[in-house]
């Protein structure tokens, strides 16, 4: 925001100083413009023709030689002002010189202000050159020995020359010293552009801070909380109104939140005593029943309900996780939960694996490769196990031989409760909680789990379970 807002000022100050600069050019210009017609209309009948080519004559008629040559030698009394006998020249030629500029923008508005005062069709040459350049002006400057400057601190004058055709095929050229002061609002509107700019981007940055320091703090809060749900505290309202209000309602909301989840965690435990209490006493009271078959049917039965209570009160609870993390050598988890399956006489193979520590909680993610390895003997037949590193990700990854899932409904297989009864076998499934527990525990790391058929030759040939977690 603040960077849009200094792109808005910077543009309308630019905009701003531009219409400045032009309205000053303009001023600038009907001034010289002015001047130069007064020049050339003024002196032409009533003054009599101005002086030939040649050495300019002293301005007035000089009482004596030395006042005459101190006429000629002075300087003008305000920088600009050129004695009388140089304002106003008939010269045979007249031509632009290396260096000189031709004025353009100044020739057709003179035209017009000549044409006005009764010129027909004026053939009008406006040039711009530097005074010491020019052979008239540039001598008197030479003679008396001073640069063309108001004072030490200005800008050299410019010498405009407006020349108008005569009907004999001379010219009529008369000077101006204009001064150099363009330059000057040039560079004044610039200094006036930057500091409007840095004041009113200094001001919007002090304020776009004091609402954002309160907003990025309310995010930090937010992601700690959506992290680790045990927070202690609540985050202090500050800022503007709105934002202290905005913070005042988070903290309410997680308040809530919090409360929710206490309550849910008392609940879960209640059910879960309450539960596997009976469940326990049916498990003993079975032992009284002759029948070996129904007696085996309903310890299995029993089975069943406690392994799917024991994981919907996981799943129920990786939200709010009770160990801490620690940091645990992945690869030695794995092999070490690979090893369990081996012993049971199952058919798990551990593959490439590589060495790397991670900040986890071991006894969740245990929990979550037992599941993966679990579906992968279950449907599948046999397990392949290999562990790598994928950039800044640990990459776990759980293959199988089994007949793999439809595509459409990869991503619905990993919610609670579901099982694909089409492609898997109904008479081993479980609750349809595997799933969807090793998802909650990865995500509940920072990280996730995918499902991909694995195919060969163009046709599924398993399943594969990859769980990717972050290695910082």
């Amino acid at each position: 925001m603040l960077l849009a807002l200094a792109l808005a000022l910077m543009v309308a100050q630019g905009l701003s100083s531009g219409l400045m600069w032009r309205a000053q050019h303009e001023r600038h210009l009907n001034g010289m413009v002015n001047a130069l017609a007064f020049r050339l209309l003024g002196q032409l009948p009533q003054d009599g023709p101005p002086p030939p080519d040649g050495p300019p004559p002293p301005d007035g008629p000089p009482q004596s030689a030395a006042d005459a040559q101190g006429r000629f030698h002075r300087r003008p009394d305000d920088g600009f002002r050129l004695p009388r006998p140089l304002r106003l020249r008939i010269e045979s030629t007249f031509a632009a010189g290396r260096g000189d500029h031709r004025r353009s923008d100044a020739e057709t508005p003179l035209q017009e202000v000549l044409e006005a005062q009764g010129l027909a069709e004026p053939t009008v040459v406006v040039i711009e050159r530097r005074p010491w350049d020019d052979p008239v002006i540039g001598r008197w400057f030479r003679t008396t020995r001073r640069p063309p400057l108001v004072n030490a601190d200005d800008d050299p004058p410019r010498l405009v020359l407006a020349a108008l055709r005569q009907a004999d095929g001379r010219w009529l050229v008369a000077r101006v010293l204009v001064p150099a002061d363009e330059r000057r609002i040039l560079i004044s509107l610039l200094l006036q552009t930057v500091f409007t700019y840095i004041v009113l981007v200094g001001a919007t940055a002090l304020i776009v801070r004091r609402i954002a320091r309160p907003l990025r703090a309310l995010t930090r809060r937010v992601e700690s909380f959506a992290a680790d749900r045990s927070l202690d505290g609540q985050l202090a309202p500050e800022g503007p109104e709105d934002v202290q209000r905005l913070i005042e309602a988070h903290n309410a909301m997680e308040h809530r939140i919090v409360s929710l989840l206490d309550e849910k965690d008392v609940m879960l435990g209640a059910i879960g005593h309450d539960l596997k209490t009976p469940l326990a006493a049916l498990r003993v009271r079975i032992e009284a029943v002759d029948d070996d078959a129904e007696r085996a049917r309903m310890a299995a039965t029993i089975e069943d309900i406690t392994r799917s209570l024991d994981d919907i009160l996981s799943l129920a609870r990786v939200g709010r996780p009770t160990d801490p993390v620690e940091s645990t050598q992945l690869s030695a988890l794995v092999a070490d939960v690979v090893g369990e399956y081996e012993d049971m006489g199952e058919d798990v193979d551990l593959g490439e694996t590589e060495r790397m520590v991670l900040r986890l909680r071991p006894t969740w993610l245990r929990r979550a490769l037992r599941n993966l390895v679990s579906n992968a003997l279950r449907y599948g037949m046999r397990a392949r196990i290999s562990l790598v590193r994928d950039g800044r990700h640990a990459l776990l990854r759980v293959e199988d031989d089994g007949p793999g899932i439809p595509e459409a409904e990869i991503a619905r297989m990993m919610e609670p409760f579901t099982r694909l009864e089409a492609s898997r076998n109904s008479a081993t499934g479980g609750a349809g909680l595997g799933l969807a527990l090793a998802r909650a525990i990865a995500e509940q790391h920072g990280g996730s789990l995918v499902l991909k058929n694995r195919l060969d030759g163009g046709k599924v040939a398993g399943l594969a379970a990859e769980l990717r977690l972050p290695l910082a």
